[in-house]
């Protein structure tokens, strides 16, 4: 108690002093990504014991998530100093080191990742005062998930010194109280039009948490496949590409789980009823005709039958309280060459642009019924907004505009205009990703807070394993600082000065740990070095 008591007046102090002071220390810049909220750093520099123990405090301080982060951030901290620590050791040399401790209070034990959950934590790192024998940082959170971004932080904090051959820390007394801007901050991932392994996709969560990102969705299907399997109608993923490109429901658990374990939602989307081609491989009833496969047909109950068997088994498998049901580029003239589905219209006294909204309005309710909150793209918004479910979230991707326009309605929205956060376009450079505003001509503050966030989409018709990773990095980093830093932050000065030698900074440390993240500043993303020169400047 009488250590979160001092935490707590150390902050307090912070705070009087003016959290965001550390931009008016003259050119020196903190080096840690996304950019805290609020944060102070000195001169002094702390040497980290490879032997670090981990001290746990609070409700929170037992749980499993928060051990095997500790675990995995120190074998990330530790990679290269834990040998010289043991070689030291066996020539019975002893090493004095100001940091032996993490000490971590997480105040409530549950666990429960929904949208929203607290992110936020504060971290103290200083040197003793000569008289103390504590030699810890702290971090401190609400929950498990915040602990988790600020280990990350720690771990930004810590570099290893090959002068010393040992983890230090630079510019403490380091106090940072930090928290996200957006609760919503994603990546999306299509797995349809190029079939990523399990192990690659986990590489990528990783390599997400480290940007602090939260929502990997995770665009399973599409017209050129349909990789996954639903029990309810075991023929679906006969449209996968071949039968070792699939993934099992024991996969997607998997999946999840090990987003879970990182502080990342996984929001799976369905893209109905255009994209569908893939469906009809195992049940052929779904396409209109064998010479019109999409969008499927609207004139059946069977197409709705295995739209609701879908959700209804992926339900058992994705907790999270949002799902994307697509809804874009949806060319009806399919349904009006097709003679028996335009005898349905016809009786109906319908067109295909009414059909159209009679098939997502209906897609929502089965989502709805299954205690789901659904996300469509802009083009329903565009073509019906009046008659959308008032708990849709419109998710924006065709231009500019469109999030203004949804709040103004009362409907929530997610930014991911394509002419900045589609990394699959190759030529758009690093700041006019950083540089996208998600609010941007919002000024009434109660429709600034309908955005959610935004997310930076990888469709994968030009992208495989092979470069899908160099692809995402850096540049979806750059998003990231926009989503989780502070407006004034990412929107003042001089990004070149202010930004950009920390991107480098960021893409040389996903390198050292293993993503193979893409040079900053060449032309064409992802895009190989075009000479010798060192990471940093590149």
């Amino acid at each position: 108690m009488e250590k979160i008591l001092a935490v707590v007046v150390i902050f307090a102090v912070f705070q009087i002093l003016g959290g965001s002071s550390a931009a008016k220390i003259g050119h020196s810049l903190a080096y840690v990504w996304p950019l805290p909220a609020e944060f102070t750093f000195g001169g002094d520099t702390l040497s980290v014991d490879p032997g670090l123990i981990l001290v746990v405090e609070g409700k929170g301080g037992n749980s499993s998530i928060l051990r095997d982060g500790f675990e995995r951030y120190s074998r990330i901290i530790f990679k290269q100093s834990s040998s010289f620590s043991i070689l030291q050791r066996f020539r019975g040399r002893k090493s004095v080191y100001d940091v032996r401790k993490l000490r971590i209070i997480v105040h409530s034990a549950s666990e429960e990742l929904q949208l929203g959950v607290d992110e936020s934590y504060t971290l103290f790192a200083a040197k003793t005062d000569g008289k103390s024998i504590v030699q810890e940082v702290v971090i401190e959170a609400n929950t498990v998930y915040g602990a988790l971004r600020g280990l990350e932080t720690f771990s930004q904090l810590c570099a290893f010194d090959y002068d010393t051959r040992a983890v230090q820390i630079y510019k403490a007394p380091w106090y940072i109280r930090d928290k996200p801007r957006f609760a919503y901050r994603g990546l999306l991932l299509d797995t349809s039009r190029h079939y990523l392994p399990i192990e690659v996709i986990k590489q990528i969560i990783d390599s997400m948490s480290y940007a602090k990102l939260n929502v990997l969705h995770w665009h399973i299907i599409d017209e050129q496949s349909f990789p996954l399997e639903v029990p309810s109608y075991s023929k679906l993923w006969k449209g996968s590409y071949t039968k070792w490109e699939r993934y099992t429901v024991e996969d997607a658990y998997e999946i999840v789980n090990f987003a879970k374990s990182r502080g990342i939602h996984v929001m799976a989307e369905i893209d109905v009823p255009g994209h569908g081609e893939s469906w009809g491989v195992g049940y052929s009833d779904l396409w209109p005709s064998k010479s019109c496969r999409e969008p499927l047909d609207v004139s059946k109950n069977f197409t709705f039958d295995v739209l609701s068997g879908i959700l209804t088994d992926i339900r058992k498998i994705f907790p999270f309280e949002l799902f994307h049901l697509g809804g874009d580029e949806v060319n009806t003239d399919c349904w009006d060459s097709t003679r028996h589905v335009k005898q349905w219209l016809q009786v109906r006294n319908m067109t295909s642009k009414d059909a159209y909204k009679y098939f997502v309005l209906r897609a929502q309710e089965i989502a709805i019924s299954k205690g789901w909150t659904p996300v469509n793209w802009e083009e329903t918004f565009n073509a019906f907004p009046s008659s959308l479910n008032p708990k849709t979230i419109v998710h924006n991707w065709l231009g500019g505009g469109v999030c203004p326009k949804a709040v103004s309605k009362g409907f929530k929205c997610i930014f991911s205009n394509q002419g900045f956060w589609y990394l699959d376009h190759l030529d758009v450079p690093w700041n006019d990703v950083y540089t996208a505003e998600p609010v941007e001509g919002i000024s009434n503050s109660n429709e600034q807070e309908l955005v959610l966030g935004g997310e930076v989409c990888m469709w994968a018709e030009t992208s495989d394993t092979s470069v899908v990773q160099q692809t995402i990095w850096p540049r979806a980093a750059a998003a990231a600082e926009r989503l989780w830093s502070k407006r004034e932050a990412t929107s003042s000065g001089n990004i070149t000065l202010t930004a950009l030698p920390r991107l480098h900074y960021f893409r040389c440390l996903l390198n050292r740990r293993g993503v193979p993240a893409a040079p900053v500043t060449n032309s064409y993303a992802r895009s190989p070095p075009t000479g010798p020169g060192s990471c940093y400047v590149q």
